[in-house]
């Protein structure tokens, strides 16, 4: 009897393990962690529907079938599942279990008191106040705990330690967004990016939310033109020299160019699809964390008016100081 106990156990913990092998650590911050939210104010409650219906949900993500307003961004969330995944998952969520995540609390939490402002992201470190007291050029003696980042004399590591960096944010479509520091910086992640990286050409769940079709219904802050534009000079090699944008620039001898120049400004070319160029938006974009900084900001942007703290127009600038 012992045996047939311990068998049926053993076969009960191989289809638990396999029924939530797949993570949903990074469906909560949309759909709660008992999948009890409407996402984004505009999906199912998917705790409400059955196992079955969610499983071809997931599947019709997938090959284009369904979806709504939600279609472009889920389509990215399963793009590496399988039918096997899906299954799990389905399974995962009617389990009543919820995310295994401490995540999924938090998210929650903050994105109840997010705001619809703009945070001014440089307010807390350009006060005057801060700035004065950090100015060692208007102190009569400065001490070594001072000269440095480390806050700590130069004979002891025992006091050194790094500031903890806590990345956690609200879930996307429910963070408050970031003021660009100057006109045309590449604005700063104020959602969590928990589940959406690493970002590949193949997989990119960032397009689902921002690109300008979708961005508005998202309330998410649209791609530029300018990601959607060709800078780079059309180049070739023909008859041994290398010719750009139909200008000779070089001369092939042997494995080598000659004396290659090159042309200021390439003709841009508007494309109808995001450049792979910018396919890659964590190498510019970068997640903030909630951290004390070392030290007081004095920078000082020029230009930077209420519309440029949230828009880009770098489509127009992109060749100022070059023509």
């Amino acid at each position: 009897m012992k045996k047939v106990v311990k068998i049926v156990a053993l076969g009960t913990l191989l289809a638990s393990s396999s029924a939530y092998a797949v993570s949903t650590a990074a469906c909560a911050g949309c759909h709660g962690q008992y999948f009890e939210k409407v996402a984004m104010g505009k999906s199912k409650v998917v705790k409400n529907m059955s196992e079955a219906d969610i499983f071809m949900a997931l599947k019709g993500y997938k090959d284009g079938s369904y979806g709504g307003d939600m279609k472009s961004l889920m389509t990215g969330q399963v793009a590496n599942l399988s039918e096997d995944d899906m299954k799990s998952i389905a399974a995962s969520i009617k389990g009543g279990i919820g995310v295994t995540t401490d995540k999924a609390t938090e998210h929650a939490a903050a994105a109840a008191v997010a705001q619809a402002a703009v945070i001014d992201i440089n307010k807390d470190v350009c006060i005057p106040e801060r700035l004065n007291k950090e100015d060692l050029g208007n102190k009569k003696e400065v001490s070594e705990s001072t000269l440095g980042l480390r806050k700590a004399d130069l004979y002891t590591e025992e006091t050194v330690k790094p500031n903890a960096a806590d990345f956690d944010r609200p879930a996307p479509g429910s963070s408050t967004k970031f003021e660009r520091a100057y006109v045309n910086a590449p604005p700063m992640i104020p959602h969590s990016v928990e589940g959406l990286l690493p970002i590949t050409q193949n997989n990119n769940q960032c397009l689902g939310c921002h690109m300008p079709e979708s961005a508005k219904a998202m309330g998410a802050t649209p791609i530029p033109v300018s990601h959607f534009t060709n800078y780079r000079p059309t180049t070739e090699l023909k008859d041994g020299e290398l010719v750009k944008e139909g200008k000779k620039v070089g001369i092939q001898k042997g494995d080598e160019l000659g004396n290659v120049g090159d042309i200021k400004i390439a003709k841009p070319k508007k494309l109808d699809h995001l450049y792979q160029g910018r396919f890659n938006c964590s190498q510019c974009h970068a997640p903030q964390a909630k951290i004390d900084t070392a030290v007081g900001n004095t920078f000082q942007a020029d230009g930077l008016n209420d519309t440029l703290k949230s828009h880009s127009n770098l489509s127009d600038a992109m060749n100022e100081g070059v023509e």
